[in-house]
């Protein structure tokens, strides 16, 4: 069961529904689950009904429901995976944890259920150290402090934004790699977290994340597409070009993201080469993107986060808008986003 010290009321789980049968997914979690609000997101590509099993506190959220409440000009930043944007959209709660359909939950070491939620939650709510990197990792854990040699002015670390969990089983691989090593799969399970340092970029997979959308909430968001018209998709790294900058913005606000525990299990599903057809021109792209967001500096006018996700997407669009014209539309996509959270009241506190 969840830890005790968690209220519930600060606490949504926002579920993207790829599957059509949710049951299998949600008995499982039932444990885990139970004692909190569900946001469920149906894929608005789906066809059919959803199932949902009874027993939890669940708001499900169809394409109508989408429509309705952004318009059907925005319905296709919600297709596939990223209809978890959505829900991030209509939460009101402090914490956000994500969690996709194709998981389960994992064992520890000591064959333990690894409890998502309460882990998540500890590392947001412990304090981060991305100014100087401790070597026996947070120093927050149980069991663990500062070693000699870190600043004592530092100690008291900032407020952590973003829970970055693992998967076992299938690791989260790019395409690629999937094709040529089918047969690999994750058994390593450390227990480990560590703050990510400042200026140091990460993939950020939207698999098993956790966030305070108080602080950081506007900054995730879908902005990605390859054509002109919208409909083709840099589909399977869309989050990690938000993870890229939600860092960026993260280090320029001086707070911190943590990477390692909680591991989910990650079952098997999936095509590589159709992930590959998906992916390749973003793969291809990255060499270009990844020296942008190591060198973009944010002004320091820039003091929430939808101020930096405007000035973030004038820099893409000034920047990375004459590599390659898509990188305007992205640009585009994610001052609209602001102005979209805005206008659904996405930047009002959670009661």
């Amino acid at each position: 069961m969840s830890d005790s010290s968690i209220n519930p009321s600060e606490v949504d789980i926002v579920i993207a529904a790829i599957n059509s049968d949710l049951t299998p997914f949600l008995n499982e979690w039932r444990p885990i689950f139970s004692p909190f609000h569900l946001i469920i997101v149906k894929d608005p590509d789906m066809d059919g009904e959803l199932h949902v099993p009874e027993g939890f506190n669940v708001d499900v959220f169809t394409k109508s429901d989408i429509n309705q409440m952004v318009g059907s000009s925005h319905s296709i930043l919600f297709s596939g995976y990223s209809c978890r944007y959505f829900g991030y959209l209509v939460s009101r709660k402090k914490y956000i944890i994500s969690i996709d359909d194709d998981c389960v939950p994992a064992k520890n070491n000591n064959g333990h259920i690894v409890d998502v939620v309460a882990q998540h939650i500890a590392n947001l709510k412990a304090p981060a150290t991305p100014f100087f990197f401790n070597t026996l990792y947070d120093p927050y854990q149980k069991g663990a402090d500062f070693v000699r040699g870190y600043p004592f002015s530092l100690r008291s670390g900032v407020t952590c934004a973003l829970s970055c969990g693992l998967w076992l089983n299938l690791a989260d691989y790019d395409a690629p790699t999937q094709a040529l090593k089918p047969e690999q799969r994750n058994s390593r399970y450390v227990d480990a977290v560590m703050t990510v340092p400042v200026r140091s970029l990460m993939p950020v997979s939207g698999i098993n994340i956790a966030f305070d959308r108080e602080v950081v909430g506007p900054a995730l968001f879908p902005a990605l597409r390859l054509s002109a018209e919208g409909k083709i998709r840099w589909e399977t790294v869309e989050d990690i070009w938000s993870g890229m900058c939600v860092k960026v913005i993260c280090d320029h606000l001086g707070i911190g993201v943590k990477t390692g525990i909680p591991y989910v299990w990650r079952k098997e599903r999936g095509d590589a080469i159709e992930s590959l057809k998906k992916e390749w021109e973003g793969v291809k792209l990255m060499e270009e993107v990844v020296p942008f967001f190591q060198s973009v500096r944010l002004p320091r006018s820039a003091v929430t986060a939808e101020d930096c996700v405007v000035d973030m997407a004038k820099a893409v669009k000034e920047q990375l808008g004459k590599v390659d014209p898509m990188f305007v539309r992205a640009g585009d996509a994610m001052a609209d986003w602001v102005k979209l959270w805005k206008s659904v009241g996405s930047s009002t506190p959670g009661v």
